[in-house]
């Protein structure tokens, strides 16, 4: 499959890059998207002069959004295991 050109706009900059698919396309403008937006909500509600500093900002919010996604799916997938630890014990000392 031929790699698709898009050219992405981020805090005023345009980047050219290659994508794979449509869907891929469609996820970096969503992502660009939210970057742009973000830049503007900090732009506008503190004195941030320097565009680094803000893109800094926005990248730990979109990184420690993740890690927080991560360590909350990582407890809930150990809850669920238990609960099927338990269940499994329960079946077999119902079957002995």
């Amino acid at each position: 499959m031929e790699k698709l050109k898009i050219n992405l706009v981020i805090a005023g900059r345009t980047y050219p890059l290659s994508v794979n698919s449509n869907i891929e396309e469609e996820g970096m403008r969503k992502a660009a998207a939210n970057i742009n937006q973000l830049i503007s909500k900090y732009e506008k509600n503190y004195a941030v002069s320097d565009k680094q500093d803000v893109l800094a900002m926005c990248a730990l919010q979109f990184a420690s959004k993740l890690e927080i996604s991560t360590l909350d799916t990582e407890e809930t997938n150990t809850e669920a295991l238990d609960k099927i630890n338990e269940l499994t014990k329960l079946v077999s000392d119902h079957l002995e």
